[in-house]
């Protein structure tokens, strides 16, 4: 950790659950996309705990411990029938489903993003002001074991975190906010994991939004390395560079450069002046050669990246570039996306996929697909795999662990089974 890039920014139930997390089922990084040797079974595992409100919004993991986050107050393990309270994040044991009777975070607000961060911690990004009483917006650090929050974590925002990407003890946040820690930074910061401090030599500007309202960035990916970070959301410009809507930064110095990477096929305003950006979340494939892009729109289709999931390749550093695939939905919304290897997962509120030149309705050659499908990463065309889900606003978390693929939405069936708002779907 290069630390001189920074400045100092402002019972028995118990011990089983401790012993049921020893062990590792993460990556050796947590940031790291993960490999699998083959796509996922369509039939979900039976014990994950259950969501009874509001929507999942992001999933991490630390060890066996998995943390969900996002809009909500109540869940339930599998099989019981007690209501737990939970402010917004729970933990449970990704082996057994049991809830974690210690991890009880107050958040007072949304949160958005939750990634691993150093020490066993996890760090949160949303619209929150307060974490367990104290003045916290935005930008949070907690002990994975207890949900502690880290007193020498001390990173604020003057707006909401929507993305969170953390590598080697270097956290990038992107959002809606003009300043981090007191220092100037419109919707994208990047700080030292471990204490929040801002990096002074990362200030790159965004500029130009398509809206009324100020820069903002939708979602952000950081490469397996950790060498190339894509961001993107309402801004033209960056660093006064012309990157519509997306654009690919080199984050190996002190400081970070926009790259020659430009493409000009996410200037279509897919329904503006309603919709400020249409762009939604990015994947990079395991082993970094390439991201995948998923998009909405609002309320018509105006080009042909809206409503779509789109490959782009990582190591192509020039202007003019255009996708590798596109999947179209034909007008549903994609919010959502993992690369595991063998498949491109993507989640929203979509009923098709191969879905091109129709809109709302199906296209000859279209397939059914509710909610969740699996791409062919070489084609981008839909594989066979379709367990089906309850449509709702939409997955909104996506996260490959070695052993399966969790999902995180608003709606409570998965492939036909009750599995409210969360669920996992196990390697075969």
């Amino acid at each position: 950790m290069r630390r001189s890039r920074f400045v100092a920014g402002a019972g028995g139930a118990l011990a089983a659950f401790a012993l049921a997390l020893a062990g590792p089922a993460a990556p050796a990084h947590p940031a790291a996309p993960v490999a699998h040797p083959g796509v996922v079974s369509e039939d979900p595992v039976a014990h994950t705990p259950h969501v009874l409100d509001g929507q999942v919004w992001s999933i991490a993991v630390v060890g066996r411990r998995v943390v969900v986050a996002g809009d909500f107050t109540r869940v339930r393990e599998h099989g019981d029938d007690e209501e737990l309270r939970r402010s917004n994040i729970f933990a449970y044991d990704h082996r057994t489903g049991a809830v974690d009777p210690r991890f009880r975070p107050e958040v007072d607000g949304t949160v958005r993003k939750v990634v691993a961060g150093p020490g066993g911690s996890v760090i949160l990004g949303g619209s929150f002001t307060e974490v367990n009483g104290e003045p916290s917006r935005g930008l949070a650090r907690l002990d994975a074991a207890d949900g502690e929050a880290a007193a020498e974590f001390g990173a604020t925002t003057d707006g909401t975190v929507t993305s969170l990407a953390e590598h080697g003890g270097e956290l990038y946040a992107g959002g809606s906010f003009t300043a981090v820690g007191g220092r100037p930074r419109t919707g994208l910061a990047r700080l030292d994991a471990e204490t929040g401090a801002v990096d002074e030599g990362f200030a790159l500007e965004l500029s130009h939004p398509r809206g009324e309202s100020a820069p903002r960035l939708s979602e952000l990916a950081l490469s397996p390395d950790g060498s190339r970070l894509v961001v993107n959301g309402d801004f033209q410009r960056v660093d006064g560079h012309t990157r519509e809507q997306i654009a690919m930064l080199d984050v190996t110095g002190a400081d970070a450069r926009v790259t020659g990477w430009a493409t000009r096929d996410f200037r279509h305003d897919c329904g503006l002046p309603h919709l400020s950006t249409n762009m939604r979340q990015m994947a990079f494939s395991p082993d970094g050669s390439y991201f995948v892009v998923v998009t909405t729109g609002n309320p018509v289709s105006g080009g042909e990246l809206c409503y779509s999931a789109s490959r782009w390749e990582t190591r192509t550093d020039r202007a003019g570039l255009h996708p590798t695939w596109v999947n179209h939905t034909g007008g549903h919304s994609l919010y959502a996306v993992a690369a595991t290897g063998p498949a491109v997962y993507v989640g929203g509120h979509q009923r098709w996929h191969d879905n091109a030149g129709c809109f709302k309705e199906a296209c000859p050659g279209s397939v059914e697909r509710s909610g969740i499908a699996a791409l062919d990463p070489a084609t981008g065309r839909a594989l066979p795999w379709n367990p089906g889900r309850d449509r709702g606003h939409g997955v909104l978390a996506l996260t490959a662990v070695p052993d399966g693929l969790l999902v995180g939405s608003d709606t409570e069936r998965l492939a036909g089974e009750f599995h409210a708002r969360l669920g996992m779907f196990p390697l075969g």
